[in-house]
């Protein structure tokens, strides 16, 4: 592969872009189950989602290395501009570009799902709100990420607003019903950031990134850590449970169980923030198998009712 395609490419980070598309596929097949599912829609959601991730997660590196947090005694992989592989300059265009793709997918995906002009104006404001949210992460002069906003700020865009806005694009109206889809969905992305927070306690702390995991201290954001699988595990289970179909159609999401249980074990387990790096990519992919699982049994209730 081209090395300079190789610098891009994990720049973008390929392997955090799971924690943006399964917010929309879970909003995508709550709609199904409601008998209105249009796969043009969950195609452009999910490019609008990816592009949305990478905007995030490249401003998330300039703004790191601008501050100095992204520096030798970092524990997580080394990024694209504190290697010196991109330049300040070329992030920046980089950046720009994202966010052109990202509105112009974001346009198309909201000039096709709707009519109404006041859902549509709606849409594009709660786009610019998300583009925005995605760079003051860490840019800026007062990044929310730096006072412990962050996960606010994953849980209500990664959870209630992609869940419950990707089924009203579908639909065209909202559910009470999406709340406990929403909730777990937001709960488990809220999972990620602190593994990769608590992963950097340490660093963050001595430059003055005060997240939430830096705010609670190791042992506070373990007990944290497992509170979120736990709620996350207990919204989706919930959902499926109070469906008037058969229990036994849920018993496959029990493996969520066992999954979430094995990784919040294995970060109780850890005694030094190194011990939580490897934890990155695990807690990705629970994520991921636990909304596939309850996405599965989402259908199959719907096929059988």
């Amino acid at each position: 592969m081209n090395q300079s395609l190789r610098i891009w490419l994990d720049a973008a980070r390929p392997k955090t872009l799971p924690l943006a598309l399964v917010s929309i596929l879970t909003g995508s097949v709550l709609a199904y189950s409601f008998g209105q599912f249009s796969p043009v829609i969950a195609l452009l959601s999910f490019v609008t989602a990816t592009l949305l991730q990478i905007l995030s997660n490249l401003a998330n590196d300039y703004g790191d290395a601008v501050k100095g947090t992204d520096n030798d005694k970092r524990l997580g992989p080394i990024r694209a501009m504190q290697s010196g592989a991109v330049s300040a300059q070329a992030m920046k265009r980089a950046i720009v570009f994202n966010i052109i793709l990202t509105m112009i997918s974001g346009l198309c995906l909201v000039f096709y799902a709707l009519s109404s002009p006041q859902s549509i104006l709606a849409f594009i404001g709660l786009g610019v709100l998300a583009i925005f949210a995605a760079i003051a992460y860490t840019m800026g002069s007062k990044p929310y990420g730096y006072v412990g906003l962050g996960d606010l700020s994953v849980f209500i865009f990664f959870g209630l607003l992609g869940v419950s806005g990707t089924y009203f694009l579908h639909t065209g109206h909202l559910d009470t019903a999406l709340l406990l889809p929403s909730l777990g969905c937001g709960l488990l992305a809220v999972a990620v950031l602190n593994i990769n927070n608590m992963r950097d306690i340490e660093n963050d702390a001595a430059c003055g990134k005060r997240t939430v995991a830096v705010r609670l201290g190791q042992q506070r954001a373990k007990q944290y850590h497992f509170a979120l699988l736990g709620g996350a595990l207990m919204a989706f289970a919930s959902y499926l449970l109070l469906q008037p179909s058969s229990i036994w159609l849920c018993l496959p999401f029990l493996l969520s169980l066992i999954v979430l249980f094995n990784h919040g074990k294995a970060v109780w387990q850890t005694e030094k923030p190194a011990q939580i790096a490897p934890m990155m990519p695990v807690v990705v992919k629970c994520s991921l198998v636990t909304n596939i699982l309850f996405a599965t049994v989402v259908v199959a209730q719907t096929l059988v009712s």
